[in-house]
């Protein structure tokens, strides 16, 4: 069974930065639905440095057909150099809400 739906994964500097980037990406149809969750503790390794900081999730809901776009505008609007995006297959869910987002990122979809 091919996914139909991602759920993205995204972190970002800041909870405004993550609102930003959550809000311009659903009105530009690239995502449906996008969560911030502030407050998120990190430590990894950058540029040779062990790194503590506090960052926020970002977590979009797309079309599989609409995660290039999706991707290359989460770089564009983001701050980091190597901004971490993953998309993780849906592949069970409520079939009127995966209905949904299809519907909600589909390319022809007019506002």
């Amino acid at each position: 069974m091919q996914p139909k739906i991602y759920w993205v994964y995204v972190t970002a500097a800041s909870t405004e930065e993550a609102q930003r980037i959550g809000e311009t990406v659903v009105q530009e149809r690239l995502a449906a639905c996008a969560n911030v969750l502030s407050n998120m503790q990190s430590c990894y390794w950058w540029q040779g440095n062990f790194e503590r900081d506090q960052e926020a999730v970002l977590i979009l809901k797309t079309s599989v057909q609409r995660f290039p776009a999706l991707l290359e505008r989460i770089k564009q609007l983001h701050s980091y150099t190597v901004p971490c995006v993953l998309a993780l297959p849906v592949l069970e869910g409520n079939p009127d809400y995966l209905q949904w987002v299809e519907q909600e990122t589909a390319q022809e979809h007019k506002q």
